[in-house]
């Protein structure tokens, strides 16, 4: 799996700029305080396992990183290419051969390897269609769990303000405590608009985009695959899941299956 650039890119870009930002002013020390990051961590944090449950929390935790900062999806083109190449090997040496066919998607290879072990084409789609479903749910169970501390972080920060601002006004005899409650009240807003709009609300939104892409993948291979199954020639395959590429991709394909039913 590759690193997803675009994701990591926006991150860093987005806190380096800030930071640039704040070392160009000077002063760079006023601008970290424990208690506003306790109050924004801590209290989006309680907020989220409120919420869901705590498996629930950490494991979406874990996917959700992991789909976002790893680019592991394949063009639907590449995915339909594979299929293509399934369905010549099983036409041509039966569904034994596929146990030797190379492909690199997950999805696809247990697929294949299910074609192999002479799964029906109902239980193959019903298998499949299973771990799809999960595989989107955990997807959906992600993308709330990142949106859940996008919308807690500059609640918590608000809340924070107000705690500072009680805190000025209950001392304001003692002018030596009005610098250190207004950071408490300023930061604690600054710590819940970067939590939010600069990491979690951002993931949130990948893991949308990557849902929808991941959807249609996976929808690709469980039809193409129970077409193999079918011993289907790969043209008619094609001509069955080139709706799941974009306009802009299908042209190759169409070409190709154009030529092979003026030679048949």
């Amino acid at each position: 799996m590759r690193m997803d650039f675009a994701t990591v890119g926006g991150i860093v870009a987005g806190f380096f700029v800030i930071g640039l930002a704040i070392a160009m002013g000077g002063a760079v020390a006023v601008f970290f305080n424990a208690p506003s990051f306790l109050i924004v961590i801590g209290g989006a944090a309680a907020a989220t396992v409120l919420r869901f449950p705590v498996g629930a929390v950490l494991e979406a935790l874990k996917t959700g990183a992991t789909i976002a900062f790893l680019d592991h999806q394949r063009p639907a083109r590449v995915l339909l290419e594979d299929v293509r190449a399934l369905a010549h090997v099983a036409r041509r040496q039966g569904p034994m051969g596929l146990e030797r066919a190379p492909v690199s998607d997950p999805f696809l290879a247990r697929g294949k390897q299910m074609i192999a072990d002479g799964l029906t084409v109902e239980h193959l789609r019903e298998q499949l269609s299973r771990e799809r479903n999960l595989e989107i749910q955990r997807l959906v169970d992600g993308e709330k769990i990142f949106r859940a501390i996008g919308e807690a972080a500059p609640a918590f920060g608000m809340i924070g303000t107000i705690v500072g601002l009680v805190k000025m006004l209950w001392t304001m005899d003692d002018p030596s405590t009005i610098g250190p409650s207004m950071a408490i009240a300023l930061l604690t807003t600054l710590y819940g608009a970067l939590v939010a709009y600069a990491f979690a609300l951002p993931i949130a939104d990948k893991l949308a985009m990557k849902l929808e892409t991941q959807e249609t993948n996976l929808s690709l291979i469980i039809d193409g695959l129970c077409q193999v199954a079918e011993r289907k020639s790969p043209d008619a395959i094609t001509d069955m899941l080139i709706v799941y590429l974009p306009e802009k991709a299908r042209a190759p394909f169409a070409t190709a299956f154009s030529a092979g039913a003026a030679a048949g």
